[in-house]
């Protein structure tokens, strides 16, 4: 395999609002990954540790009205390997000085950022993502163009890679984006063991 010999940590942003599936996609195939691979491998270390990220240790409520209850807080986060920011009613977010700061914090010390949906709007207003190629929702492909200019935003694709920062279309071209990040820092292999486990066709071209 491909992966650090050490267990990567994947931290998942939580805020009120998120889109509960551009969450759970995304945990769901990071611990899914590491459980096929120690179903192979018992004697391993898991290739990742996922948790979710939260400002407060307060129960998030979804978009759709699911209550989650996160891992750590912003205070108490451990070291993050992979970012993930998803999307959803961001709105929050984007006022949230606190939530912005931590995502661009935690950015620059981590190898990798990933955002789902309409979390590339957050990683643009954090400062992470300052130009370059990227994408987001089909239907906020035109916002995201007009309020971030210095962006090449993407029409027509799952995700786009730009380095160590990746960004994907909504819900399940999260998941996509997110079989390709087991790809990338474990194997491919294990990446197919994930989708088929998932019973997930997997679209693997990105953009």
């Amino acid at each position: 395999m491909n992966r650090a010999a050490h267990t990567l940590h994947v931290a998942i942003l939580a805020f009120d609002g998120v889109e509960a599936l551009d969450l759970a996609g995304p945990y769901e195939v990071f611990t899914t990954a590491s459980r096929m691979h120690q179903r192979q491998a018992p004697d391993d270390a898991a290739p990742f540790a996922v948790s979710c990220v939260a400002r407060q240790h307060l129960p998030v409520r979804a978009r759709a009205g699911m209550t989650l209850l996160p891992t750590h807080s912003f205070a108490d986060c451990p070291a993050v390997d992979l970012l993930v920011v998803p999307g959803g009613v961001i709105d929050g977010v984007l006022a949230c000085p606190d939530t912005l700061a931590w995502v661009a914090a935690t950015s620059q010390r981590a190898a990798l950022t990933a955002s789902v949906c309409t979390g590339a709007f957050v990683l643009a207003a954090s400062g992470v993502l300052t130009h370059g190629p990227v994408t987001t929702h089909w239907e906020d492909i035109a916002d995201l163009a007009r309020q971030f200019p210095a962006l090449e935003v993407r029409t027509g694709v799952r995700w786009v890679e730009q380095g160590r920062l990746v960004t994907s279309g909504g819900i399940s071209a999260g998941i996509d984006m997110s079989l390709h990040l087991v790809s990338r820092l474990a194997d491919l292999a294990l990446a197919e063991r994930t989708a088929r486990q998932l019973d997930f066709q997997w679209t693997r071209e990105g953009g």
